[in-house]
């Protein structure tokens, strides 16, 4: 496989972009990557730094005769989303992705785990810009910034006068002929209960295991307004009615594993009465068959499968139980509002993406989406009061401001003219409702002209994730061809 990808054109690209794909690099784990990078850019003979957080900058000289063009950033982030299916023991921080081209060979993809495009595919398209000397360009700097998907802290921790550049691409974002000039910000709400564990188990009662899987998940931000399933949503609306008229008691709970992915699964161990069990049974059968319908064209089939289970030493007790399926089924998930002036833009959004009981802790992960900062507080607010009146403690994490748009950007004018030069249509001016690190760059370098654009990627955040490979092709020409046409200072 790894020859087939190479292959692919641009080769210089496709070799650096499988080279990501065998180095390990989820979130927290950049020693690897960034130790990739920079011996790239040394044997590249290129000028390297590196700055406190981690962030690596390769710095290349402009073509011969070009030397007065403005100088580029170009910036794409390291580390990557780790979701894979349930049946895979992949490790993220031993085990290489394992790629290949889908039959018909238009995707790349992975086998049951994320496939890394999000963002691999942009610091490939950097690293080949560094390494092909036959391109004409102005001096250019790539920026590899280190762990973005949780808390851009590569982002967030940038010092001003690190990078020289007077106009950045960047290079995450995931819809061939597209260009992105805003993107929403986002805040974690961290929720959490604690509890004395009830080691009095009805007498009678049964263990019952219950799965829910199949969802299709996906990015919180990009996927959010297709109205997928939220694996942790599904779970708790079915214990509310298998408590309140069938006695379960719940005893453990995992949904979801990652703050900016949408929960694919949710599992939890709940006891029930005996006699109640060949009910508990057809209630299960009818959620199933229930979900399945109501989200008919929008998921693939929905799993939820009950079986007996060894009973469990503790339970949740009741009033922390109810009080936290109450919350969950209160608290808002999804699209929450729309932007007006960018029809069909998600405003504001909140994924309810981990619930996770252990050791007499329950802890809750929600990440709240905005290009509204106003909005963005509203939304929390009323999160944390759905919370706060369940008697839950609610902490606020990682806010980061949202990209607003300049409709005075020379950058975003030249790249619409250089797109309407190369494929005689225009692009789609847009903004985003993921979080891209421009804002927080642009609050230490707020002269910085930036517009984002890439390649067409599918479903990130999820082992369904797929890069397109002809927008491969056009993205590659389109950045070239943007270089050129870059300005003089």
């Amino acid at each position: 496989m790894a020859a087939e990808i190479k292959e692919l054109y641009p080769q210089r690209l496709w070799g650096y972009f499988y080279d990501l794909t065998r180095i390990p690099r989820p979130t927290g784990h950049m020693e690897a990557v960034t130790r990739y990078v920079m011996e790239t850019g040394k044997g590249l003979g290129l000028e390297i730094v590196q700055d406190g957080i981690g962030n690596v900058l390769i710095r290349k000289p402009a073509s011969p005769g070009m030397e007065h063009l403005k100088p580029v950033t170009l910036q794409a982030h390291l580390d990557m989303v780790p979701q894979k299916n349930s049946a895979t023991r992949h490790d993220f921080e031993k085990d290489p992705i394992d790629a290949y081209i889908e039959t018909g060979g238009e995707w790349v993809t992975a086998r049951d785990t994320t496939l890394g495009a999000d963002n691999g595919i942009g610091a490939a398209a950097i690293l080949a810009i560094l390494s092909d000397d036959t391109l004409k360009h102005g001096p250019v700097e790539g920026l590899f910034t280190i762990d973005e998907e949780v808390g851009m802290d590569g982002a967030v921790n940038l010092k001003p006068g690190f990078l020289q550049g007077e106009m950045m691409l960047n290079l995450d974002s995931e819809q061939e002929g597209e260009l992105f000039v805003g993107c929403a910000g986002g805040a974690d709400l961290n929720i959490s209960f604690q509890f004395k564990e009830d080691k009095e188990i009805p007498e009678g009662d049964v263990a019952v295991k219950l799965s829910l899987t199949g969802l299709k998940g996906g990015h919180s931000g990009v996927d959010i307004h297709l109205g997928r399933a939220n694996a942790n949503k599904l779970l708790f609306r079915f214990l509310k009615e298998a408590v309140c008229d069938y006695g379960a008691r719940l005893s453990w709970v995992e949904g979801g594993t990652l703050r900016n992915a949408i929960p694919r699964e949710a599992f939890a161990v709940v006891t029930i009465p005996g006699d109640n069990v060949e009910a508990l049974w057809e209630l299960v059968a009818d959620y199933r068959d229930l979900f399945n319908n109501e989200y008919q064209g929008i998921e693939n089939t929905i799993s939820f499968e009950a079986e007996l289970a060894d009973l469990p030493a503790t339970l949740i007790p009741e009033v922390i139980q109810d009080d936290l399926i109450n919350a969950i089924e209160g608290c808002q998930n999804g699209v929450i509002s729309m932007l007006s002036e960018f029809p069909g833009t998600v405003e504001s959004s909140s994924n309810l993406a981990v619930v996770k009981s252990a050791d007499e802790l329950i802890e809750i992960k929600i990440l709240v989406r905005s290009s509204s900062e106003s909005r963005k507080a509203a939304v929390c607010s009323s999160l944390e009061s759905v919370f706060a009146l369940a008697g839950a403690k609610v902490e606020y994490g990682n806010s980061y401001p949202g990209w607003q748009p300049n409709a005075h950007s020379p950058l975003l004018k030249i790249m619409e003219d250089t797109y309407r030069s190369l494929w005689k249509t225009a692009p789609a001016v847009k903004v985003m409702h993921a979080g891209l690190e421009c804002g927080i760059i642009l609050a230490q370098y707020p002269c910085l002209d930036i517009v984002s654009f890439g390649p067409t990627i599918e479903h990130p955040h999820s082992p369904d994730e797929r890069i397109n490979v002809p927008s491969v092709r056009k993205f590659w020409e389109y950045l070239t061809a943007t270089l050129e046409r870059i300005p003089g200072k």
